[in-house]
C-alpha cells in the first residue's frame, strides 16, 4: 500500500477534554465532527479537504472504538446520498468534498435531501476552492445553497471558531430539520493554530439501531403531494427555526465600537484578510481590536434581518466584503434597507473587484476607497500608499523576463503520463491532429507546452462522453482522454457505457496510475497495491470489457514509447467498429517513490546491496537541437553551456531530480532523435564479487580508450 500515513494526525483526534491541539485547520474540523457525535463519515477527496478524508480512512480502528462508520464514497453524489441516513433517524451524519465542482455532482442527491428535510443532523464540509489557487471553474456553493434552501456557514478562519461552528452546524440542523453546509476556504484549511479539546463523542443514536428499529415517515418522501408539501414547509416554518437559533445561539459576531459612523459588514471566512488590511491601515492591531465595527456572517444563508438593521442603524455607510460574484449578499442587504426604509448606504461592488480572489491588497485597496468617500477623518494624516506599477515596471523586473522564461504547470518529474503525450505527439506527426477531449486530472496538463493537446474539459470522468457528438463518419476519429480516478468516479457508465450502448467510433485513452493521484494518491478500485481495508486489483479492462467494449488494449509501462505509439497508430486507423479503448498503465511516480525511497534507505543503511539508477546526456554527441526536450518537457531535463568556443548552442542536461524513468531515452529513440542518453547504474554496499568486476570493466574500458587515444595521433601525424 502506497497510500500516505496519517498516523500522528491519528493520535490528535484522541485528545480529550482540556488537552490542547494543536495543526492544521482541516484537522481540526476532523476532531470538531467526532466531539459532535456524529455517527457515519464518508466524502470524497479533493483539495483543501483531502486531509479529513485520509486521516479518518487511517483513523478506522479508533472509529470503530467510536461507532462511527467511516467511508470513501466513489463520487460526491455517493457521499450526498449517505445522508439520507439522518432522513428518518436522529442520526448525526456529515460528508465532505471539494466545491464546487463535487457539489456540481452531488446536486441532485442534495435537492432531494433539502426537500424532504432531515431529523438528525446532517452536515456538508464544504472545501471552498475559490481563487488564484483553485484547480477549477470560479464559481461558489452560495447559489446552491440558496437554490436549495440549505443553511451556509462560513466560520472565521480560526481554529475555535472552526471547530465551533461544526458542533453549531449540527444543533442548527436538528433544530430547523435542514442540512448545514459549512463552507472552508483554501486559507483556513491550511491555517495553523490551536484550541481546547473536548472528549469525543459516541452517536447517541447508532446506525444500528436504525436498523433494527426501521421507520417510515411518507411525508418525508420527495414524491407528491409530500413534496409540494416540503416547499411551505422550508418557508414556513424549517426557515424561521434556522433564523431564530441563528440569532439565540449568536452564531454571527460584531466587533468594534457601537457608536461608529460606518461598518463592514463581511462573510465569516474573509475576517483574517479584513483585519490584515485594516492593520495596513492602522485602523486595528494584529489581534482584531478594530477602530471599525464589523458584523461577521459566520452563516451567510439565511441571514438574520433584525440583526443586519441593528447593525446598519444609525451609520451613514456600510461596506459589504463579498467574495465571488453573483453579489448574493449586498443584494439581498440592498433589499433589507430598502424595505425597512432605511438610508444607511450600502457599498460592495462599487469599491471592491466584481469577480475574483479578495487578498489583503485587494481588501486594502476596497477599503481604502470605501473609507476616503464615506469616512476620510478615520484615515487621518497618513503616508500615500506604494504603488506596485512601478517596481513591476523596472528595469531589473523587465530585465528578469529575458532571463526566466515563463514556465506553465506540467507533470511531476518522472510522470508515467508524460510519455503518454509524446506518443500522441509522435502519430499527430504521421496521421495529423485529432480532436482530443480531456478530462478532469493531472493529464490534463497535456493541454499546455510542450505538449498543447486538448481541445475541451467538461468534468472528472466526462471526457468520452464530451467526445459523443462526434460519432459520425469522418475521416479522423476523435481522441479523449480520461483518468483512472475519473474512470471509477463517473467515466465507466457516463463515458465507456454510453459509448458502447452509441456504437461510438473514436479512440478512448484511460490514463491508469493505480491511484486518484491528483487529489493525494488515494487507492481506487483499480490500484494494484494490497489494501487490507478495501478491495483493490479491480482491473479497468475487465470492467469495460464487462459493458461490452471488445477492442480494448493493455499497455503495462507506458515508459515505452514507442509502443504507445503504435497501438494508438493501431486504434486511429483499425477498421473495426464501436469505441477503441486502450489502459495504459504505470505507478504514480510521486507514490512510486514515497513507498520506494524509505525500502532503499533502509537497505542502505543496514549494509545491504542497493542499486540506484541515473540517467545523463552524453555532451560530445548531444546536437543542441532540443527536440527531446520539446518531446519530453521533463523538469529534469534543462540546458547547459559548454566551455567549447566552437559550440555556441546549449546542450540538453539532466539534473539532481531525475528519477530514472527513463522517458527521455525512449522518446529519442521513439522519435530516432540523436543517442546522447546514458544510464549509469550506481550501486551501494556493493559486495567483494562487484567490485571485482567493475575493477575489470574499468581496465578494459580504459585500455579500449588509450588504444582509440593513440590511433587517433597516430593517423593525425599520418595525414601531416
Amino acid at each position: 500500500m502506497a497510500e500516505r500515513s496519517f498516523a500522528r494526525e491519528v493520535e490528535d483526534l484522541r485528545l480529550g477534554a482540556g488537552e490542547e491541539f494543536r495543526g492544521e485547520g482541516i484537522l481540526a474540523i476532523t476532531k470538531a465532527l467526532l466531539q459532535s457525535g456524529v455517527s457515519y463519515v464518508g466524502g470524497y477527496q479533493g483539495s483543501p479537504i483531502s486531509h479529513l478524508m485520509d486521516v479518518l480512512a487511517d483513523a478506522s480502528g479508533y472509529m470503530a472504538e467510536l461507532g462511527v462508520h467511516f467511508e470513501s464514497s466513489a463520487s460526491e453524489a455517493t457521499a450526498a446520498a449517505m445522508l439520507s441516513a439522518s432522513v428518518m433517524y436522529p442520526i448525526r451524519g456529515a460528508v465532505t468534498w471539494k466545491s464546487t465542482a463535487g457539489t456540481n455532482v452531488a446536486s441532485d442527491a442534495l435537492s432531494n435531501l433539502a426537500s424532504g428535510g432531515v431529523t438528525g443532523g446532517a452536515v456538508i464540509i464544504i472545501g471552498e476552492d475559490y481563487g488564484e489557487g483553485s484547480s477549477i471553474m470560479q464559481e461558489r456553493s452560495h447559489a446552491y445553497a440558496m437554490k436549495s434552501q440549505i443553511w451556509l456557514m462560513d466560520p472565521r478562519p480560526d481554529l475555535p471558531s472552526m471547530v465551533q461552528a461544526v458542533e453549531q452546524a449540527f444543533e442548527l440542523s436538528e433544530a430547523s430539520n435542514t442540512p448545514v453546509m459549512v463552507e472552508v476556504r483554501i486559507r483556513a484549511c491550511h491555517v495553523h493554530g490551536r484550541f481546547t479539546a473536548k472528549d469525543n463523542r459516541k452517536p447517541a443514536y447508532t446506525l444500528k439501531q436504525a436498523l433494527e428499529n426501521p421507520v417510515r415517515d411518507v411525508n418525508r418522501i420527495v414524491l407528491p403531494p409530500a413534496s409540494f408539501i416540503h416547499e411551505k414547509l422550508k418557508i414556513e416554518k424549517r426557515w424561521p427555526a434556522a433564523v431564530n437559533f441563528i440569532r439565540e445561539h449568536r452564531l454571527n459576531e460584531v466587533f468594534g465600537p457601537d457608536d461608529a459612523d460606518v461598518g463592514i459588514i463581511l462573510q465569516g471566512g474573509m475576517y483574517n484578510g479584513v483585519i490584515r488590511a485594516l492593520q495596513q491601515l492602522g485602523l486595528s492591531d494584529a489581534y482584531g481590536n478594530t477602530r471599525i465595527p464589523l458584523y461577521v456572517l459566520n452563516v451567510t444563508y439565511p441571514l438574520v434581518d433584525e440583526e443586519v438593521l441593528a447593525f446598519c442603524a444609525g451609520k451613514s455607510a456600510v461596506v459589504v466584503v463579498e467574495e465571488g460574484q453573483p453579489e448574493f449578499l449586498e443584494q439581498a442587504l440592498n433589499t433589507m434597507l430598502r424595505r425597512r426604509d432605511l438610508n444607511t448606504r450600502l457599498s460592495g461592488k462599487d469599491v471592491f473587484p466584481l469577480a475574483g480572489e479578495y487578498t489583503a491588497t485587494v481588501l486594502q485597496k476596497g477599503l481604502l476607497g470605501f473609507l476616503e468617500r464615506h469616512a476620510p477623518r478615520l484615515l487621518g494624516n497618513r503616508p500615500p500608499l506604494p504603488d506596485a506599477a512601478p517596481v513591476l515596471n523596472s528595469k531589473e523586473v523587465q530585465a528578469l523576463a529575458t532571463v526566466v522564461p515563463p514556465r506553465p504547470p506540467g507533470f511531476c518529474t518522472g510522470c508515467p503520463e508524460r510519455p503518454i503525450f509524446a506518443a500522441m505527439k509522435l502519430v499527430e506527426k504521421e496521421l495529423g491532429t485529432h480532436h482530443v477531449s480531456a478530462d478532469i486530472g493531472c493529464h490534463l496538463f497535456s493541454i499546455l507546452p510542450p505538449f498543447n493537446i486538448g481541445a475541451t474539459t467538461m468534468g472528472y470522468g466526462l471526457g468520452p462522453a464530451a467526445a459523443s457528438a462526434f460519432n459520425v463518419k469522418a475521416d479522423k476519429r476523435v481522441i479523449s482522454v480520461m483518468g483512472d480516478g475519473g474512470f471509477w468516479h463517473n467515466g465507466l457508465s457516463s463515458s465507456v457505457g454510453n459509448a458502447v450502448f452509441n456504437k461510438h467510433d473514436g479512440v478512448m485513452l484511460i490514463v491508469d496510475n493505480y491511484y486518484s493521484a491528483a487529489t493525494g494518491g488515494q487507492d481506487i478500485p483499480s490500484s494494484r497495491a494490497e489494501n487490507t481495508k478495501r478491495q483493490t486489483n479491480n482491473a479497468i479492462t475487465t470492467a469495460v470489457k464487462g459493458v461490452g467494449a471488445t477492442w480494448v488494449r493493455q499497455i503495462d509501462r507506458t515508459y515505452d514509447v514507442a509502443k504507445m505509439r503504435d497501438t494508438l497508430r493501431e486504434a486511429l486507423t483499425t477498421d473495426e467498429p464501436g469505441p477503441k479503448i486502450i489502459v495504459a498503465s504505470s505507478e504514480c511516480m510521486l507514490n512510486k517513490q514515497r513507498r520506494v525511497k524509505p525500502l532503499m534507505d533502509k537497505a542502505e543503511k543496514a549494509g545491504e546491496p542497493v542499486l540506484r539508477q541515473r540517467f545523463g546526456v552524453d555532451e560530445d554527441i548531444c546536437t543542441g537541437d532540443h527536440a527531446c526536450i520539446r518531446l519530453s518537457g521533463c523538469p529534469s531535463l534543462t540546458v547547459k553551456h559548454l566551455d567549447d568556443p566552437l559550440r555556441d548552442d546549449p546542450v540538453a542536461a539532466i539534473d539532481d531530480s531525475c528519477v530514472a524513468c527513463g522517458n527521455c531515452g525512449d522518446v529519442a529513440d521513439a522519435a530516432v532523435l540523436c543517442p546522447s542518453f546514458y544510464r549509469a547504474d550506481v550501486l551501494r554496499n556493493a559486495s567483494g564479487w562487484e567490485r571485482f568486476k567493475s575493477r575489470i570493466r574499468a581496465s578494459v574500458i580504459s585500455f579500449l580508450q588509450r588504444r582509440r587515444e593513440r590511433r587517433r595521433i597516430l593517423f593525425g601525424r599520418q595525414a601531416a
